[in-house]
């Protein structure tokens, strides 16, 4: 990926895709491949910079991915009222509205069942928050 120079003009599509430019290592092309299944799965999902971290939102937040130094975590904002049947949730099993998925270095990715609570936390929203 190509860098954007740094300013405080850039969108988040463009803050992403440098904070992606800067990663590299294996969470930056981790981050690159969860970017792309996100955009694919939701299309109608836009991109947004909030607490310096890549945020997808559509009638609310959606989803983030947080780098950290020993692993990359896919963080549903309202996971906890969507179904896992691919038992994908890994972290925050605990919290009261949130669930993610930690990525760690050489860890598969199933596109498919990724897709899944993508597209069901855009749909959760979509629905003004109700559980299905």
């Amino acid at each position: 990926m190509s860098r954007v120079d740094s300013t405080d003009d850039l969108t988040a599509s463009q803050r992403i895709t440098n904070r992606i430019a800067d990663l590299a290592d294996w969470r930056g092309a981790l981050f690159a491949r969860l970017r792309e299944l996100i955009r694919n799965a939701a299309p109608e999902v836009a991109e947004e910079w909030k607490w310096d971290t890549a945020v997808w939102t559509h009638g609310g937040l959606v989803c983030s991915v947080g780098v950290f130094k020993d692993h990359v975590k896919l963080n549903f904002f309202k996971g906890a009222s969507l179904a896992d049947p691919n038992g994908l949730f890994n972290a925050g099993l605990e919290a009261k509205a949130t669930r993610a998925i930690d990525f760690e270095p050489g860890g598969e990715i199933d596109a498919a069942a990724l897709a899944e609570p993508i597209r069901a936390a855009a749909d959760f929203n979509r629905a003004g928050g109700t559980k299905r």
